[in-house]
């Protein structure tokens, strides 16, 4: 469920009015209430599950944060992700992360996913941009229910995982469909497919 409070603000006001014990987004200078579905969570959960297996399989020193704001260069935005993997290493480089857990560096996240909810736009249109732009390596869009417009998702809509790798300072899209094992620049040897991904959230 996505719905808007009437408001306009910016980042900071954002961080300093809002509740922890929310789910809130930031987008254009209207702050939005992204309280996901129980199978969106459970998307997100998988996700989490088979991200963090492969991290501690291969030792890397990332961690998925419970809950973590991503600023980008707008003073009028603040997303939270899905998933976001950070690489700890880089975090002596982030100025907002010990007091806000807020992320502004593109190189401190190697990946970052969002699962689709009503608000599909967001998705493939802002944050997509604002990701390219701040550098993330890697994002993905989990279209679990294949909601996002044709020229996103193509025709007939069905469930789309799409994995956007930075290439030279923009974003080369892979689209995945059931019956596909999906490829991750990122984490190669990862076993994840749209059947496995539908079973997670009993769809």
């Amino acid at each position: 469920m996505v719905q808007a409070v009437p408001k306009f603000t910016s980042f900071d006001e954002f961080i300093a009015e809002y509740p922890e014990d929310g789910r809130w987004e930031l987008i254009n200078g209207r702050i939005f209430d992204v309280k996901p579905t129980g199978p969106h969570e459970q998307v997100g959960a998988y996700l989490n599950r088979r991200l963090l297996v492969e991290i501690d399989r291969l030792d890397l020193p990332y961690l998925i944060p419970k809950s973590c704001t991503v600023k980008p260069f707008s003073e009028f935005s603040g997303y939270l992700p899905d998933v976001a993997v950070v690489d700890q290493s880089r975090l002596w480089d982030e100025p907002r992360w010990v007091r806000e857990s807020t992320l502004l560096r593109g190189g401190s996240m190697p990946l970052v996913v969002e699962v689709v909810s009503t608000n599909w736009r967001d998705d493939y249109q802002r944050k997509a941009a604002d990701y390219e732009e701040m550098g993330i390596p890697e994002f993905w869009i989990v279209d679990y229910l294949g909601l996002g417009g044709l020229r996103y998702i193509g025709k007939p809509k069905q469930p789309t995982f799409s994995v956007y790798q930075l290439v030279d300072g923009e974003y080369m899209v892979r689209l995945f469909r059931q019956g596909e094992r999906i490829v991750s620049p990122m984490f190669p040897e990862i076993e994840l497919t749209i059947d496995r991904i539908l079973a997670a959230a009993n769809l």
